[in-house]
Parts: C-alpha cells; structure tokens; sequence
C-alpha cells in the first residue's frame, strides 16, 4: 500500500456546487420542502437582502415537521407544522469559507464542527457555491482512485 499525498492547497472553488439554492428566513418550511423534494441536495443556504444568515437542512425540515404530514391520518394541527417559518427552525450560527479556502481546510472546519455542508460566501457574505461533505469525499476517492474518474470520464 502506497501513501497519496495530497496538495492542501487546492480551493475549494474547484470541488464547490455553484447551485446555490437560497430561502428567505420569512420562507414557510412548505416551500422548503417543495425545493426539496424538486432537486436532488439536502442543504439549503437562508439569505436575506443576498447576505447569508444561516442554513438549513433536510434534517431541520424534517425535525420541525409531523410525521402525519402527507399521510391518510393527517389533521389540520399536523399541516399547520408546514406553516412554520425557516427563521424558526435554520441555524444560525454558519459556519462559512472563501473559495480560496484549500479543501483540506475546509474538510476540517467541517468535522471540527460536526456539519455535513459549508457555504461558500464572497467578500460581501454573499453565497457563491456550497460545499458538502459528499463533495469532499468524492474529492478524496478520485485523488485514491483516479482510474475510476478516467473511468467516468471516458463512458
């Protein structure tokens, strides 16, 4: 077994989704979870006037939502927890990089912090791309296995 050695000076920029999907913190959790349930991601960045304030996460949803919603046993009191806002139920403390962070930074600040995504935020604390622990991973595995990528690439 070989040791990789790996650049710690690679940005973030390059292994970022520049997809970045924002709410507003007055946006109900119903159209959260429509954005959801539309696209293929679990992480959505909360901005307000185009500055992120927070993120939420198909986890938040989920935990703030009853479990009858969409289901033959659904009341009105289990519809009413769609009502909620994202204000309500986002975190707020974000955790945030630059896209000239190196990834392997960013790796850390994310298991530091126990997160599964970070937002990519320019100078004005404007989303410009989103990071996820998936991405991260994918990175690692094609620096491992790069004939998978060349694998990939040539299908």
């Amino acid at each position: 077994m070989s040791l990789v050695e790996i650049d710690s000076t690679i940005p973030v920029s390059t292994i970022m989704s520049i997809k970045v999907v924002t709410v507003s913190p007055d946006d109900s959790l119903q159209v959260v979870r429509r954005l959801f349930d539309a696209h293929r991601f679990h992480h959505l960045v909360v901005a307000e006037r185009g500055k992120a304030q927070g993120v939420i996460s198909h986890r938040d949803l989920l935990k703030h939502l009853s479990p009858f919603v969409g289901t033959l046993s659904e009341k009105t009191r289990d519809t009413w927890t769609l009502d909620k806002r994202v204000h309500q139920v986002m975190s707020r403390s974000i955790v945030w990089a630059d896209p000239d962070t190196p990834i392997t930074e960013v790796s850390l600040m994310m298991a530091a912090n126990r997160i599964s995504c970070l937002p990519i935020l320019d100078d004005k604390g404007r989303p410009i791309g989103i990071v996820t622990a998936f991405d991260v991973l994918r990175w690692v595995a094609d620096i491992l296995h790069p004939e998978f990528r060349e694998q990939a690439e040539a299908a």
